[in-house]
């Protein structure tokens, strides 16, 4: 088969087939198992990067390879899922579809810069990342989980705050800011609360 296939992509690929999953759970209207897939999908995104960089014997082809698999699977994971995801739970508006679309090409965009600054930077140097330049898609994964949560408490309104929520985060990926990226600690961080978001759906669909 074409391609190169080593733990770190493999993973990523996991992580494409938990969105996909979550994208027909979603059009089931099976929304916390979909925002459950949403999370892993997370997950996975969050450690190939950590497996790749462990990997000192990747030829320049795989790492390339790496960092165009790893954005075209965000796209599918962190734009387009939850866009549909959102679509699903209400947002149906003309409005809230010209949102959609902004978030959905806001993530293209953020992607697409991406890859070519990240190529770049791999030229230049064999360093790892310190930090990156506007909101990073994958942290969708978090926040969509966060906002589904209030969904009981929103009620009627739940679809308002969601469109807010989606054209905030549309305009936070492609703003020119610096984000830290995460050491040891905060990524430990991350995943508690992960495990504590999952705690949560969990207890929401029981």
């Amino acid at each position: 088969m074409i391609g190169y296939y080593n733990y770190s992509v493999i993973l990523t690929y996991i992580g494409l087939g938990f969105s996909v999953f979550g994208i027909t759970l979603a059009c089931e209207g099976n929304f916390t198992a979909a925002v459950f897939c949403l999370l892993v999908s997370g997950g996975c995104d969050m450690f190939d990067g950590k497996i790749a960089r462990a990997m000192k014997s990747r030829t320049a082809d795989e790492k390339k390879f790496g960092i165009q698999i790893d954005s075209l699977c965000d796209l599918i994971c962190f734009g387009v899922f939850p866009a549909l995801l959102a679509y699903s739970m209400g947002m149906r508006s003309i409005p809230a579809k010209c949102i959609m679309v902004l978030y959905i090409l806001a993530a293209v965009i953020r992607l697409g810069f991406f890859n070519v600054s990240e190529e770049k930077r791999q030229e230049q140097t064999e360093e790892n990342r310190k930090e990156y330049q506007g909101l990073p898609v994958t942290t969708i994964a978090l926040i969509f989980p966060v906002l589904y949560l209030m969904r009981s408490i929103m009620n009627e309104r739940f679809a308002s705050m969601l469109m807010a929520a989606m054209l905030v985060i549309a305009i936070l990926f492609i703003t020119n800011f610096k984000v830290k990226k995460p050491g040891k600690a905060t990524t430990w961080v991350i995943v508690a609360a992960a495990v504590v978001l999952v705690g949560c759906l969990i207890g929401k669909r029981m």
